[in-house]
C-alpha cells in the first residue's frame, strides 16, 4: 500500500478531487484534512498560503496512474504528489483495499 499526498487550495477543489480519485478506482481512500498553512519556495520567494491535505491511499500498480490523474484535474502548475508506503497494514484493510480497486 502506497499513502500519496497532496494539497489543494481550498475544500471544493480538495473535495471534488478526492471525489474523482474514488471513482476512477484509483484509491480505496482519501481524506481531506483542514485547513493548514503551507510555507514554500515558487517564482523566486517564499510563499505562504493555505491549503487542504489529501491523504490518498492507493496500490502501487495504480501509482503512476494515479499521479497523472492528479496532474491533469489540479489547479496548480505542479502540484505536489508525494508517496510513501506503508511499512505495516492491517490484513483487513488490505484485503478490502484490494477487493474494490481490483474490482470491474
Amino acid at each position: 500500500m502506497l499513502i500519496v499526498f497532496t494539497t489543494a487550495p481550498n475544500p471544493e477543489e480538495a473535495e471534488a478531487l478526492a471525489k474523482k480519485i474514488v471513482e476512477a478506482k484509483l484509491a480505496a481512500c482519501v481524506q481531506v484534512l483542514p485547513q493548514m498553512k503551507s510555507f514554500y519556495f515558487w517564482e523566486g520567494e517564499v510563499q505562504n498560503e493555505s491549503e487542504h491535505l489529501l491523504l490518498i491511499k492507493t496500490l502501487p500498480e495504480k501509482y503512476s496512474i494515479l499521479e497523472s490523474f492528479i496532474q491533469g484535474n489540479h489547479s496548480y502548475e505542479v502540484p505536489e504528489i508525494v508517496a510513501v508506503p506503508a511499512e505495516k497494514i492491517s490484513t483487513d484493510y488490505l484485503s478490502w483495499m484490494n477487493g474494490f480497486l481490483h474490482s470491474a
